[in-house]
């Protein structure tokens, strides 16, 4: 349904916390103690953190907003991970990142960032004072620029286009395409960059049935055919599968009382019986 290919919020839930939770549930006798999860993150972080290493650079800055006691955690976490694979790793808020003369980037200390991860959307920072700055920071991002296409959903009209009926795809056009007449009274309005359903908006037979407000739909909207999750006992899980260097390691579920999954939905631990 989307591609979050930028900004890894609820990575530490789904790396540690659900891992912790896995453990003491067996612990407890809670589930069976042969029970296991699909989660290698913590593992595979380190490893891929260890291949920034070589053969440079060995300084890594993190930053996130000020005020996000979340987002802070998140990050917490991944500076956590570079430091184990011998990354030395800073921190730094973005409000605090300046420019040196020579035209890079600076932390607030005016130590020159060489590589920065950046819990901060891409299509935020295009905007930002320094955006004309980026080409020539001399910096490496993780995660890179191109980033920002794929994890907007007006990939998602394209891929219908190239792979019309494809299995794994729904009909996806641009709101002010006429073909969206082809989807009837029963579709989904999205944003091209929203996050944990902020600004979409579920139709069905023609009226709303959920939505949820956020700052998001300046660039447009796309509407999709809609793909309604299951519902056990009035909640409507969602599956986030987690890729790290390219590789699938990780799952994630969330939860809510409505279709549209939220930045409040809860984010509930999984289990692989034996």
């Amino acid at each position: 349904l989307e591609y979050n290919a930028d900004t890894p919020t609820s990575l530490f839930e789904a790396a540690v916390v659900q891992w912790d939770w896995l453990e003491q549930a067996m612990a407890q006798g809670l589930v069976s103690r042969g029970c296991d999860q699909f989660n290698s993150l913590h593992e595979r972080l380190i490893a891929a953190f260890g291949q920034l290493r070589s053969p440079t650079p060995e300084r890594m800055h993190f930053s996130c907003v000020q005020g996000s006691v979340e987002d802070k955690g998140t990050v917490d976490y991944l500076i956590d991970c570079a430091g184990q694979a011998g990354i030395d790793a800073r921190f730094t808020f973005i409000e605090e990142i300046g420019l040196l003369a020579d035209g890079r980037f600076c932390d607030g200390a005016s130590l020159p960032i060489e590589m920065l991860f950046k819990l901060y959307p891409w299509e935020w920072l295009f905007r930002e004072q320094y955006a004309s700055a980026l080409a020539g920071s001399r910096c490496q991002f993780v995660e890179p620029p191109w980033k920002a296409l794929v994890s907007s959903k007006g990939l998602l009209p394209y891929l219908w286009e190239m792979a019309p009926g494809h299995p794994n795809l729904l009909p996806a056009y641009f709101e002010d395409d006429p073909r969206c007449a082809e989807l009837g009274a029963n579709h989904v309005r999205k944003p091209l960059y929203s996050r944990e359903g902020a600004n979409v908006t579920l139709i069905e037979g023609g009226t709303v049935r959920d939505s949820d407000d956020g700052p998001y739909g300046a660039e447009g909207f796309i509407l999709q055919a809609t793909a309604m999750l299951p519902n056990f006992d009035g909640n409507y899980p969602v599956l986030g599968s987690w890729l790290v260097a390219s590789q699938p390691c990780g799952l994630g579920i969330r939860e809510d009382t409505t279709p549209i999954t939220k930045n409040t939905s809860r984010f509930v631990p999984h289990v692989i019986e034996p």
